[in-house]
């Protein structure tokens, strides 16, 4: 048996525009119009990722500029800047979502899957499917957008990533308490192989002009993975 069938959790990782969006107020609490003119401006905010989103997913895109995404926008690029200060901002949107969308499910994976090694497998293949379903999102998570920008971009995502790697070892350890590893001696170096063929992997995509999935052979290439987990 698999030990985490994508049938049995099933996570809904696709960028949405209204992502960001607050929760809407109800009908017997209607809003005041400040509280209004903010969500108009939220909306905007939440437009321009998802326009900057759908831009990064072109195979060959063009250089991403502001001038770029207020003409795909209609709008005039003094109007981004009312909602973003920089470019490096809207980058900054993208990560926060990407940071929000994968604890999350990661957290819940935690919850719903009691092994480690389920854990394990349900995190890794998480992570793959995020950027199958969001290219441009995966050009973000390798840096390969961010290296002309603000460098703070670069080390939040090197953040992220160890974060990432931090989850799947606390798993790792999980395993080894239930006795599903023959140790915890190497769950460090072992968390840092499989994230690193997570990384390799989300490359490979962004390279191929994503042609070859982060997905591909998947099950085939965990099988081969797990028994050096178990070591």
């Amino acid at each position: 048996m698999k030990l985490f069938d994508s049938g049995q959790v099933r996570y809904n990782v696709r960028f949405h525009p209204t992502a960001f969006l607050p929760p809407q107020r109800t009908m017997s609490t209607p809003e005041s119009p400040p509280s209004q003119s903010r969500s108009k401006a939220g909306e905007r905010r939440q437009e321009i990722l998802h326009v900057l989103a759908s831009l990064l997913e072109r195979p060959q895109p063009e250089k991403i500029t502001t001038a770029l995404l207020a003409r795909h926008l209609n709008v005039s690029e003094a109007a981004l800047y009312r909602h973003f200060a920089s470019k490096a901002k809207m980058y900054e949107g993208l990560i926060e979502f990407i940071e929000q969308t994968l604890f999350t499910r990661i957290n819940r994976i935690a919850v719903d899957l009691p092994s480690g090694l389920a854990q394990v497998e349900a995190t890794l293949t998480l992570l793959l499917a995020f950027s199958d379903k969001n290219p441009g999102m995966t050009r973000v998570l390798t840096g390969e957008v961010l290296h002309h920008e603000n460098e703070r971009l670069l080390v939040r995502i090197a953040q992220l990533c160890e974060r990432l790697e931090a989850s799947i070892r606390q798993s790792l350890r999980l395993a080894a308490t239930h006795g599903d590893m023959s140790s915890d001696r190497a769950v460090a170096v072992q968390a840092n192989l499989l994230m690193s063929v997570v990384i390799g992997r989300w490359h490979r995509f962004s390279s191929s002009q994503f042609q070859r999935s982060p997905l591909e052979h998947w099950d085939l290439g965990w099988s081969l993975l797990k028994p050096l987990v178990r070591i």
